[in-house]
């Protein structure tokens, strides 16, 4: 069949067509793409191919049916060549099949000439080892050999001749090696055994490679081995009785500290959980009630718990009779300033601490072991008498055991020393009267007891029941009387203490040490309190590192009613909290952190207004006070107590102090960068800014100021405060006039023709419009003319015109009031 005879073949109809698609982007850009889209193959059959079969169908065909325009011998080719594929596809099929196991058998092979070549090398190794161990061992017994040949035999007595010593020279013997029954070397056994066991820290091939060899175990592990062969040897192994515990549960646990409790493995006790449909880590908390529940799952029992449970620790000790002793009393020395506190005590102590005080003020608690001429030892307390340390005097009574009240006899009773009365009542504390400066030419004593009688305090010579004693620290007259006075006193109190317990003290001082870190100054009331010991004080916890007595030794331990200095805080605690000793670093920080949220809470509610009424009050009253910000750093805790009471002192209804921050130590840069946020001074008692912070305040502009009196202090803050008042406006009433006619003046409006009746009326002043002695305007003057010229000034008795600004409404017999009004600058008293 050709191509020319007019019928129609297989092929594409047509040729690809092709157009143009306008593609559109943003901002209005387009462009235009040419497309060719490309027809399907059509098969067009030739004519008369279509309908039926032909009469040169073969057999092959499947149903009689073929494909249109395929002849006879086409199908059969086709199917042979089909035939041929299928047989070709087969036996690749088995030649793959035959080739891959080849090749599995030859990677068996090679695999187990391996393991043999490395099995051959492990034993030729070990048997290298083994000839070189026993190469080694015949040449340290020749040598053990020889050197027992060489040495001299023991001296023993000759018999027979002059060759007898010849005969007992020992000859080296021939190293033979001790066999065993079966004829092996024991020697080499023993060696190789002790030489392996030597090695068996070492990974050898043969051990890699499953030959044997002994690990190290672990002493737990040696334990359980020895402990299964003992219960072997018993007769088999006995159940282990479950151990039943009481749980301590407070109010929330996590999962990991509750397993701890119950001593049980944290995943049995998290699956145990998973059953209850409570899905958590052992780092999750769970509640009292869910733990409860786990708890008496495990069999064990339930002891509910608080928050404050944990200051059970501190136990509350009741001391037996028997183990109390005597200790020295505790004498604090009270008074007003300058009444001679610290000089009566310098002279007591042959000391001069006085001279160490910034202006002769005592600014700390002073805390000193004075040692009598008699042997008895006593503990002074010297606190400040100035009226700002009012919190620091109360602490020292509530600590003492005597006080000593100090007055002045040419000064008499002063307001501190009715507040040191009134704490050592407080604190029911007997009281010994010491009158200082008796040596004056203006001492009157007898004064000084009748003005005790005013206040309860009935000295001995007023048929009273108080001791008063004569004293003059500067000649040292009745010293020795005020002594006798202060041991009898505490001879009748009879105190005692328990040494052998726990110590307990109160913190008399604290403050943070630039070398040593927080330091606190305790007095130790019952106990011995020695190094090493575990103790929280407060919010504060630590470990004594050093205890220094008052003289700066380095001491061991300090018993009861003994002074010392503490090392160790990990912060500093407040100025008379409890330090107590505990037995565990756990005990201690857990009860300094349960004080720590205690107090935040307190701080939190107590800040907190609890009505929308109370927050608009407060709002509206701070809108009408001025505030005067300061940040305060001192040396101590007390100084800096005593500066923020005294602070919170300044002020009226319309200026006060803030204290923003009270702290000791060091000004820092924090502090600095807190003091320029706020637009406040930084305010130094007894410190110094370091140098990173004396930059910053440079730059920032920040005022530092330092002081050592606490009077200076108050004072400057009282003068800045006072700069925040507003001045005081004061009138001055200079004139009076009397409107006698009024004239209607053109351009100027209507003008009083007036009388000065007093003083004097001048154009400057303020003026007051006055009818029937009732204001009813008050404005400045628009004119003030003498006749036909505008004067400054008229003087009484002359007659005036005066206009007003602003203001038409004048009649006769009016009263012009004149005034002059003056700023007057206000201070804090």
């Amino acid at each position: 069949m050709s191509d020319n005879d007019g019928k129609k073949t297989l092929g594409l109809r047509g040729g690809a067509r092709s157009g143009n698609v306008k593609q559109s982007f943003s901002h209005g850009r387009t462009k235009n793409v040419v497309v060719e889209t490309k027809r399907k193959r059509v098969v067009v059959p030739k004519p008369g191919a279509a309908g039926g079969r032909g009469p040169g169908v073969g057999p092959g065909s499947a149903g009689g049916k073929r494909p249109a325009g395929i002849t006879d011998a086409e199908m059969e080719r086709r199917l042979k060549a089909l035939h041929a594929a299928k047989a070709r596809e087969a036996e690749e099929t088995a030649a793959r099949a035959a080739e891959e196991k080849a090749r599995e058998e030859e990677r068996n092979r090679k695999r187990a000439e391996n393991e043999a070549k490395a099995k051959e090398a492990a034993i030729a190794e070990e048997r290298a080892r083994q000839k070189a161990d026993d190469e080694k061992r015949k040449v340290e017994e020749a040598a053990a050999a020889a050197k027992r040949a060489a040495a001299p035999a023991a001296p023993t007595p000759a018999r027979g001749g002059d060759d007898a010593p010849n005969r007992n020279v020992n000859k080296p013997k021939e190293a033979t090696p001790r066999r065993d029954d079966r004829g092996n070397d024991r020697n080499a056994r023993n060696t190789r055994g002790r030489d392996d066991n030597r090695r068996s820290g070492k990974l050898t091939l043969n051990q890699a490679l499953g030959g044997g060899g002994n690990r190290h175990k672990s002493m737990a592990a040696m334990k359980r081995k020895q402990e299964r062969a003992r219960q072997k040897a018993m007769g088999g192994q006995q159940a282990r009785e479950k151990v039943v515990r009481d749980v301590q549960l407070p109010e929330a646990i996590t999962v990991a500290e509750l397993a701890n409790r119950m001593t049980e493995k944290v995943g049995d006790v998290i699956k145990a959980l998973m059953a209850n449909d409570i899905m958590v880590t052992q780092n999750q908390s769970i509640d009292a009630d869910t733990a409860e529940l786990i708890i008496e799952e495990f069999g064990h029992k339930i002891t509910r718990v608080s928050d404050a449970d944990v200051e059970d620790v501190i136990q509350q000790v009741t001391d037996d009779a028997a183990d109390l002793k005597s200790r020295p009393p505790v004498i604090t020395i009270m008074g007003h300033v300058d009444h001679g506190k610290t000089s009566l005590l310098d002279a007591i102590r042959d000391a001069k601490v006085t001279a160490g005080e910034a202006g002769g003020i005592t600014q700390h608690i002073g805390a000193y072991q004075v040692t009598t001429d008699n042997g008895s030892v006593l503990s002074f307390l010297d606190t400040p008498g100035h009226a700002a340390f009012t919190s620091m005097r109360s602490r020292g009574a509530q600590v003492t055991d005597i006080v000593v009240l100090v007055v002045a006899a040419d000064d008499a009773v002063m307001p501190q020393t009715v507040e040191a009365i009134n704490h050592a009542k407080a604190a029911n504390v007997p009281m010994i009267v010491a009158i200082n400066k008796i040596d004056r030419p203006a001492a009157n004593p007898t004064k000084v007891r009748t003005d005790l009688l005013q206040h309860e305090v009935v000295v001995e010579q007023m048929s009273g029941d108080v001791q008063d004693v004569e004293v003059s620290a500067i000649t040292g007259q009745g010293l020795d009387q005020l002594l006798e006075a202060i041991a009898l006193q505490a001879e009748i109190l009879e105190l005692k203490a328990n040494p052998d317990r726990n110590a307990e003290g109160a913190v008399i001082e604290a403050k943070l040490d630039v070398g040593r870190g927080p330091v606190a100054t305790v007095l130790v009331q019952n106990g011995t309190l020695k190094l090493g010991d575990i103790f929280v004080v407060g919010e504060q916890y630590g470990k004594v590192r050093a205890l220094i007595n008052d003289k700066g030794e380095r001491i061991k331990e300090a018993g009861p009613s003994v002074p010392c200095e503490v090392l160790g805080l990990n912060g500093t605690p407040e100025a008379g909290d409890v330090l107590n000793v505990v037995e565990t670093d756990a005990q201690a920080r857990e009860i300094a952190e349960y004080r720590a949220n205690l107090a935040k809470e307190k701080r939190a509610a107590a800040g907190a207004a609890t009505t929308l009424e109370q927050l608009m009050q407060k709002a509206k009253e701070d809108e009408d006070v001025s505030e005067l910000p300061v940040l305060v750093k001192a040396d101590v805790q007390g100084s800096s107590e005593a500066i923020v009471q005294a602070l919170e002192k300044v002020g009226n209804g319309e200026v006060r102090v803030r204290v923003l921050h009270a702290g000791v130590g060091a000004i820092t840069e924090s502090d600095v960068s807190l003091a320029e946020a706020s637009g406040c001074p930084v305010i130094g008692f007894n410190v110094r800014a370091n140098a990173s912070a004396r930059n910053s305040a440079n730059q920032k502009g920040v005022e530092v100021r330092y002081y050592s009196v606490i009077y200076d202090l108050v004072d400057d803050i009282k003068a800045a405060a006072s700069g925040l008042l507003s001045n005081e406006i004061r009138e001055n009433f200079i004139g009076y006039a009397t409107i006698k006619d009024v004239f209607k003046v053109t351009g100027v409006g209507k003008v009083a023709g007036c009388l000065v009746t007093e003083g004097v009326a001048r154009r400057s002043a303020g003026v007051r419009l006055l009818r029937d002695n009732v204001v009813i305007h008050e404005g400045t003057l628009k004119t003030l003319k003498r006749f036909k010229d505008e004067v400054s000034e008229v003087q009484s008795g002359q007659e005036c015109g005066m206009a007003f600004e602003n203001y038409d409404d004048i009649r006769a017999n009016d009263v012009i009031e004149i005034f002059e009004r003056e700023e007057i600058t206000r201070t804090l008293d």
